[in-house]
């Protein structure tokens, strides 16, 4: 039988998968790396050490559980982004790559191309603002502040094409990918906009634009080589992370909304066309003629993952005394800020906050106000897109957070159903099942045998006054603490160029 090997690179993690045509799970695997912070505001990656490596090792690992006589027919692959690694004429890599909106070095140049191509045109050709998360102006940081790698500097690639180039040679990117490198796609015309790429990143070659399920071309002898994958075997051009993850649970309809619980929160709806918002970024789809709303928190599962190593105590054992505790944590609000914000705020310098603490509160309240906060930040959100103009009629919730506590309180704070999917295994099954759509071995509907539904988590209509009272508090305390979190968000910054560099792990959400 035949085998669709699917990889997906992280920030804190890569998962990978082997799954039949028919969508049966045959293996999985997973593997840890290192997120690099060597400045305060800048998140790195190395491609080699991160990425690749990654790849090669969870390769290696499916293919030796892989039954005798089965082989990959295809592969599709997914990773963070928007991200920009720079790369020779070759491919090479010249510096470490550049990690979406969590990475914040390009403030300056955020304002200057605001004032040079307009707030308003930029939404209404990009259909987002710029932001932390754009890659227009993370080209021009870079164009600006290391010229010397600037100048050796022809391509660029993201987590996701840069493992389609160094299997195939093909220099692509999805349309997906590509409608978040604001402001340089035009979400409606579907390619790039030509002139403002050429005045912010001038003389780079603009990858090839494909659909995530297209075939970008074939495995090399080289790659072969270094993977163990078969000569030959097609590989599909991929997307992000987020989006092959909505791909696996079947997100794919206008009205569906995924809900990512992970090291951040992650929300895709996908809509009928385009909705440009300025709190919110509004992309291509996974499929052609899809569209989709998109909202991301800073942190969710890292600020867990905070309390576990702050209080050297277990997931398990967090759960169980947040668990106990009642709804509303016995009066606390926790604003889950600890690396900023995206949406609906993009505030880089907001900052976490712990509300209403006193001398009673022990670990299994600041547990369950983490869980909580993060469950305002997502009503905060379908809030956003509600205004907007998305509508959510199907919440499916998916990630390695997605947990029984936590999905609790989120249906409980926003009222709303969530679907669970019988398998919750991450982006790297939607990209096994766009490499079966893009060799033929599946259609784009057939995911709903792949991964049906398990069970729905109901809201708990009696906490609904409960709930509504702390969200209304938590709405009131970012505006209310702003100015003194944009301060202290300043001298921090200070503080660690004073201290040197660092690396870290970042927190993640497994085994919530």
């Amino acid at each position: 039988m035949t085998l669709l090997l699917g990889i997906d690179i992280g920030t804190s993690s890569s998962k990978g998968v082997l799954a039949r045509p028919d969508g049966t799970l045959v293996a999985r695997a997973a593997r840890e790396h290192a997120t690099a912070t060597p400045r305060p505001g800048w998140v790195e990656h190395d491609a080699e050490a991160v990425w690749w490596a990654d790849f090669a090792a969870l390769t290696a690992e499916l293919l030796a559980a892989a039954p005798a006589g089965e082989r990959v027919a295809a592969v599709g692959v997914s990773g963070i982004g928007p991200c920009l690694l720079p790369v020779d004429a070759d491919g090479r890599p010249l510096r470490p790559a550049v990690l979406y909106g969590v990475d914040t070095r390009a403030g300056r140049q955020i304002a200057a191309q605001r004032h040079r191509f307009g707030e308003e045109r930029v939404l209404a050709r990009a259909g987002s603002p710029l932001t932390s998360q754009a890659v227009g102006p993370k080209l021009a940081w870079l164009r600006e502040e290391e010229p010397a790698v600037w100048a050796r500097t022809r391509r660029w690639m993201m987590a996701g094409s840069y493992l389609v180039h160094r299997l195939t040679g093909a220099y692509v990117l999805d349309h997906h990918s590509a409608s978040q490198c604001d402001p340089l796609y035009d979400l409606r015309g579907g390619g790039w906009i030509e002139e403002w790429c050429e005045e912010v990143a001038p003389g780079l070659e603009w990858p090839r634009l494909l659909w995530p399920s297209e075939v970008a071309g074939e495995i090399t002898p080289a790659a072969a080589a270094e993977t163990g994958l078969p000569p030959g075997t097609p590989v599909v051009a991929g997307t992000i992370d987020a989006w092959a993850e909505a791909t696996a649970v079947g997100v794919t309809s206008p009205g569906d909304l995924m809900l990512m619980y992970g090291t951040t929160m992650f929300l895709v709806n996908v809509v009928e066309a385009p909705v440009p918002s300025r709190e919110l970024w509004s992309t291509r789809g996974a499929f052609p003629g899809t569209f989709s709303l998109a909202a991301g928190m800073a942190t969710s599962g890292a600020v867990t993952g905070w309390l576990r190593d702050v209080t050297g105590t277990p997931y398990g054992t967090l759960v169980e005394e947040a668990a106990a505790v009642a709804p509303g944590a016995e009066g606390l609000v926790m604003l889950p800020y600890f690396a900023g914000e995206r949406t609906p705020l993009f505030d880089p310098d907001a900052r976490g906050l712990i509300h209403g603490l006193t001398l009673r509160h022990g670990r299994g309240h600041l547990y369950r106000a983490a869980l909580e906060g993060t469950a305002f930040g997502v009503r905060h959100n379908l809030e956003a897109m509600a205004r907007a103009g998305g509508e959510a009629r199907r919440l499916v919730a998916v990630g390695g957070g997605a947990r029984e506590l936590w999905t609790r309180i989120v249906s409980d704070v926003t009222g709303r159903p969530q679907q669970v999917p019988r398998h919750t295994i991450g982006a790297a099954y939607g990209d096994a099942f766009l490499a079966a759509v893009g060799t033929g071995r599946a259609r784009a509907g057939d995911i709903a045998s792949w991964n049906p539904v398990r069970e729905t988590v109901e809201p708990d209509p009696s906490l609904g006054g409960v709930y509504e009272e702390l969200y209304g508090l938590y709405r009131e305390l970012y505006p209310a603490t702003r100015a003194a979190a944009n301060v202290l968000a300043a001298r921090q910054r200070a503080d660690a160029e004073r201290a040197g560099s660092t690396t870290h792990g970042a927190a993640g959400a497994a085994g919530l």
